[in-house]
């Protein structure tokens, strides 16, 4: 591993392509970004990494969008088990039982409006927090939608993108305190 560079990163580009889609699946469920990343290794820096995922969610259609929003569950129910979208959606951990049954209600009204998942970057926000943008974009155009959505994907795999290169194994965990 050259100095500076990180431990997840020489990971990734090392893997087999097998091990590196299955990793970029866990960051986005969009098989044409995740293809777009693998065409691009090895990275030499994780911005190069985060500057080609940017590229890649900038090119990605319609059909596209819709298969990387199918791999999020919606705000206020992770899957059970899995604790990225636990983690991601901390926020709504202590939310009130109101809270919860109006972002669950408008939730599906969002759903019914545009056809896909109230997507937001949940990581820090507070249950009140994604219950106000959700209030605000539910009365957006679908095309003005879909570059929030858009947006908001590219900061959720930036943040999957930098645990992903920050990641440790804990055998190198081991060798690093030697």
């Amino acid at each position: 591993m050259t100095s500076g560079s990180k431990p997840g990163l020489t990971r990734f580009n090392t893997s087999d392509e097998s091990a590196a889609r299955a990793a970029l699946h866990e960051v986005c469920a969009s098989s044409a970004w995740g293809n777009k990343i693998i065409a691009q290794r090895p990275f030499a820096t994780a911005e190069s990494l985060f500057e080609a995922s940017d590229a890649a969610m900038a090119e990605l259609t319609a059909e596209d969008l819709a298969e990387a929003m199918a791999g999020h569950p919606p705000i206020g129910r992770p899957k059970p088990g899995d604790p990225t979208s636990s983690r991601e959606q901390r926020g709504m951990a202590g939310a009130s039982e109101e809270l919860k049954a109006e972002m669950l209600e408008r939730n599906l009204a969002y759903q019914d409006r545009f056809g896909h998942v109230f997507l937001i970057c949940a990581t820090g926000a507070s249950a009140e927090q994604m219950l106000q943008a959700l209030k605000e974009r539910s009365g957006n155009t679908p095309e003005r939608e879909r570059e929030i959505v858009r947006a908001e994907l590219g900061k959720i795999n930036r943040i999957r993108l930098t645990r992903l290169v920050e990641h440790v194994e804990p055998a190198e965990e081991e060798d690093d305190a030697r």
